[in-house]
């Protein structure tokens, strides 16, 4: 406060007696929820900011007041197509007039379960879950669980980029129809030995994994190759170079870093792309760009920005469609 020593808090009554008006006026002005006239809100906020008074906020939370906060929950925030989204859930929840929080888990299951108890604890008004999953019986007990004990705290999940399970909402895109979409495109080139790079090596794989994989054998028809490989352009390069040489005139990527690691593969064995094999990925991230890489291009900045609508304001699940962008990673046979 300029003019005040020794860096005492400025008071509710101190900004309530600088605006001549009463305190109850300076508290509805600052829940935002109350109406107020337009002359006497103006004045209480050039008040605020002449003080340049902070709210209390644990008082405004034991009082009922608290400003909406949205969690966006994580794997991994270094990830790009899961910054992207960030993105989108930051904006919206800044357009509704909530704070944002971001938490990761690492895939740690027992790390999500503190970061849900600590949001909970917290009173966040909405949490939104992201990150594929292994949709089965164990996976759709525990995010009832999870989902419900937000509920207790008048806390709504909204799942970001995974199926429905249950009642809760989720903001879907259309992941099969993109896999089947890009498939199709290399096959109209001329393309019949197509292998698919991603998915585990053993064990369920995700849903991210599993619908790009039925996306794909929907356009051959058959099974089609395939060669496991995390989602990172170090397990793309390893795991082509493993399959080469073959003879697949095509490689569909399961995302973007794993066809950047898949053409550094072919260009180590003096292939070229596309002139020896053609590549596609999947997400359209800044890198797809920058490789001249044909791929699917997800909504993932708009998918964080309706998870929070959803979370907000009510709307219903929905899902959000892909496209295809072309470059000059496909060559026709």
């Amino acid at each position: 406060m300029p003019g005040r020593q020794g860096g005492n808090r400025v008071t509710l009554r101190e900004v309530a007696d600088h605006a001549q008006v009463s305190v109850a006026t300076v508290s509805r002005v600052l829940a935002g929820n109350y109406p107020v006239a337009a002359e006497t809100r103006h004045r209480v906020e050039q008040s605020i900011q002449a003080l340049d008074y902070v709210a209390n906020v644990h008082a405004r939370a034991l009082a009922g007041v608290a400003p909406r906060t949205v969690a966006f929950v994580l794997p991994d925030i270094r990830a790009q197509a899961f910054a992207h989204a960030a993105q989108g859930v930051e904006e919206a929840a800044a357009e509704h007039g909530a704070l944002c929080l971001i938490c990761t888990t690492q895939g740690d299951p027992e790390r999500e379960h503190a970061v849900f108890q600590m949001l909970r604890e917290q009173r966040a008004s909405a949490v939104i879950l992201i990150g594929g999953v292994v949709d089965d019986a164990e996976y759709r007990a525990n995010i009832t669980d999870l989902s419900r004990g937000l509920a207790t705290a008048d806390s709504r999940l909204v799942l970001c980029g995974r199926p429905p399970a249950g009642d809760i909402p989720a903001i879907e895109y259309a992941n099969e129809s993109g896999a089947y979409s890009i498939t199709q495109h290399l096959i109209s080139s001329g393309h019949r030995r197509i292998l698919f790079l991603g998915g585990p090596s053993s064990g369920p794989a995700t849903t991210t994994v599993a619908d790009r994989l039925a996306g794909y054998r929907r356009a051959l028809g058959h099974p089609g190759w395939v060669q496991p490989a995390d989602f990172t352009r170090e397990s793309g390069y390893q795991q082509l170079c493993a399959r080469l040489p073959e003879d697949f005139t095509a490689v569909f990527a399961a995302t973007d870093l794993v066809a950047a690691g898949a053409r550094a593969a072919l260009h180590a064995h003096g292939l070229r792309v596309p002139e020896d094999v053609s590549l596609v990925g999947y997400d359209d991230l800044e890198l797809a760009e920058e490789l001249g890489l044909t791929t699917v291009r997800v909504p993932y900045e708009d998918m964080g920005r309706a998870a929070v609508r959803l979370a907000l304001s009510g709307r219903e699940h929905s899902v959000l469609e892909t496209s295809v962008v072309v470059r000059t990673s496909v060559a026709p046979l």
